[in-house]
């Protein structure tokens, strides 16, 4: 008889899963982390038994010819993203795929076709969508608590000069857009509920890396602008403001949500404050809840998608100079 969890592997034992995503679906309701993959058979087991997981398999290969899993989440470098995930679908299994989920909006859309065509179900892991913050900026946007929405403003930023680091290398996807510009692309695209028309982007470009470093970009979206700064070698630091024509939204800490304090949000100066949680695990279980048939793919790959356009449009603009029509 199926368990009512769902059996998960990991293909890899990159940090974001050892640390956070494996940890976090452990504590589920509906998610069962049952193996991890790697290359490397002895990393895999030393993964497993520090984290607890019944099973170890030295190629992703073998987790995906395992009938016994039936999701993968994965957490590879961004240019084995789409790669992997068609494998994974191939074979049968449902996947949810680290973002950016591709390289380009063409990458994207040949993922799409290998869902539609295996049938399973496929999703971009923007965890920020299952935090009660984000869901409660929503409610209040679409309630006319600040009145119509007209801007965002973002900055997200961190300092890496590891040259060992995949951040810092542009054939494996690295660059500030790709790593932390994603997010205020996408709240700012749920939060709108439209797709950009128009992007003018700048892009600072490290001189050894070639990466960008600093990226600042101006979307246009039929009801208004988001404006936002990412940054691989800035001072660590991330705040979302949201401005309406009647009230103002301020979310502290609004991506990397801390999983062992509350989180807050100001609207018009009164705060707001959300129950300790972690984003990971709701959004392992709202996944795993899927598979099931209860409720949607949180972020589906059409959203996905949207984002990538955004991204492609981006760079294009840092490329010529000129703003972007999407």
């Amino acid at each position: 008889m199926r368990s009512s969890k769902v059996r998960w592997a990991v293909l890899g034992v990159a940090k974001i899963a050892t640390q956070k995503v494996i940890p976090a679906m452990q504590k589920g309701a509906h998610s069962e982390i049952a193996a991890i993959a790697s290359r490397n058979l002895a990393t895999a087991e030393r993964a497993a038994q520090e984290l607890g997981v019944s099973q170890a398999y030295g190629s992703y290969e073998e987790a995906l010819a395992d009938p016994s899993i039936e999701a993968v989440y994965i957490p590879l470098p961004n240019h084995l993203h789409v790669s992997w995930s068609i494998r994974a679908a191939e074979a049968g299994k449902h996947v949810l795929c680290e973002k950016p989920v591709a390289m380009s909006a063409v990458e994207c859309r040949t993922l799409i076709a290998a869902r539609d065509r295996t049938g399973v179900k496929v999703g971009e892991a923007f965890m920020v969508r299952a935090h009660p913050q984000w869901l409660r900026a929503k409610e209040l946007v679409r309630g006319g608590a600040i009145g119509e929405l007209r801007s965002i403003l973002a900055a997200f930023s961190y300092f890496n000069r590891d040259s060992a680091n995949i951040r810092n290398m542009p054939e494996f996807g690295g660059g500030a857009v790709m790593d932390i510009g994603c997010y205020p692309i996408h709240v700012s695209r749920y939060l709108f509920g439209e797709e950009p028309v128009s992007v003018v982007a700048r892009l600072d470009r490290d001189p050894e890396y070639r990466t960008d470093r600093l990226s600042s970009a101006i979307l246009e979206f039929p009801s208004g602008h988001c404006v936002f700064t990412s940054s691989t070698q800035l001072v660590s630091y991330q705040r979302v403001q949201i401005l309406g024509t009647k009230g103002r939204m301020e979310i502290e800490i609004p991506f990397n949500a801390p999983a062992d304090r509350a989180c807050r949000l100001w609207v018009d100066g009164v705060v707001e404050e959300f129950a300790v949680c972690n984003q990971y695990t709701l959004q392992g279980d709202l996944f795993s809840r899927a598979i099931r048939g209860d409720g949607d793919v949180p972020v589906p790959l059409e959203d996905a998608l949207g984002n990538m356009a955004a991204i492609d449009a981006i760079f294009e603009s840092a490329k010529t100079g000129l703003m972007v029509r999407l």
